[in-house]
């Protein structure tokens, strides 16, 4: 024990003579270094032992953070009470540079403080898919500065990856509405729009629909009724029907269906496909309807229209051409 103790005696001596550092200040670099390694090495410890009992790879990363954070912020309190002394002779000339730090390093305070805020609030978190400053993407990381989102939406209007990486300042969740498309309730509203020509047996057309939707979208209901009555307890969430429905309408080129259901964001592409083959399926068997689409014809009333729209307005010939007819009145000189 002596000569370990006689061996450290003599490297302080050395550290001394090499560095030309006072004992003081020596002391304090030493007990620096010391909590730097001490908390490094908790820190692998701690993400060993996680890595062994957990094997989701949220979790891991959600560790990973938290020691990182932990680590930093014992770590600056460890330090400044180390060399609360030699900040106590510089403490005036702090004091009046402070108030021009503050505003030169505005941006990145504000950032600390949106970090802050997410880290806190929870607004979003890794794995989320949100939407901010007109970017839609899926978070994949969160620092102190900034967050990181794998973009979402290519050019034909699909939610699915784009491959680009967004990082966007996290001060941005102070001044930008932020969407979040699976905290809260995890589904989505989406719909489907067919068109249907006017000739076409439309009743028909909208039953067939209503049993597709029910057929391929209706196993999201039950779930979903109870994710409703988890997000109540802390939104204002409340929906009277779940399930899959079919509304009509009537655009300038036919009658239009509107299928609308549930859905988690992630899997709105492939329920359209599933959906869309379906319907294609079904309307190719029948003869009694098409699907429409932009179009120009010539329609003549008296003989397309309705038996009780078709008499001739008077005035006008009867080549239904809308030609006025012959003598046509004339005032006297």
């Amino acid at each position: 024990m002596s000569r370990i103790t006689e061996a450290f005696a003599a490297l302080y001596a050395w550290l001394l003579e090499a560095t030309g550092l006072s004992e003081s200040t020596l002391n304090h670099v030493l007990s620096t270094l010391a909590v730097i390694v001490v908390l490094w090495l908790l820190r692998l410890v701690v993400l060993r032992l996680v890595k062994r009992r957990i094997t989701d790879v949220r979790v891991q990363y959600q560790w990973r953070k938290t020691t990182t954070y932990t680590a930093v912020v014992l770590g600056t309190l460890a330090v400044g009470r180390i060399w609360l002394d030699a900040f106590g002779e510089v403490g005036t000339f702090l004091g009046l540079v402070s108030a021009g730090v503050a505003i030169a390093l505005k941006d990145p305070l504000t950032n600390i403080a949106g970090w802050g805020f997410i880290v806190w609030r929870k607004p979003f978190g890794p794995g989320d898919r949100i939407r901010v400053i007109g970017y839609a993407g899926d978070v994949i990381d969160q620092r102190l500065f900034r967050f990181t989102l794998l973009e979402v939406g290519t050019a034909t209007g699909a939610e699915q990856s784009t491959g680009r990486i967004i990082h966007i300042p996290n001060g941005k969740v102070f001044t930008e509405a932020v969407v979040n498309y699976t905290r809260g309730f995890p589904y989505i509203w989406n719909e489907i729009a067919i068109i249907v020509t006017f000739e076409s047996v439309w009743r028909d057309a909208k039953d067939i629909l209503f049993q597709i939707a029910h057929d391929k979208a209706e196993e999201l209901s039950a779930d979903a009724e109870r994710k409703v009555r988890q997000a109540a307890q802390e939104y204002l969430i409340f929906y009277s029907k779940l399930t899959p429905t079919v509304y009509t309408s009537v655009v300038d080129v036919g009658v239009q269906f509107v299928i609308r259901y549930l859905v988690e964001p992630r899997r709105r592409r492939g329920s359209e496909e599933i959906l869309w083959e379906a319907i294609l399926d079904a309307f190719g068997e029948r003869d009694d309807i098409d699907l429409a689409y932009p179009t120009m014809r010539y329609f003549h009333n008296v003989t397309e229209g309705k038996p009780g729209a078709r008499a001739e307005p008077s005035g006008f010939s009867g080549n239904g051409g809308g030609q006025q007819a012959a003598g046509s009145e004339q005032r006297a000189e």
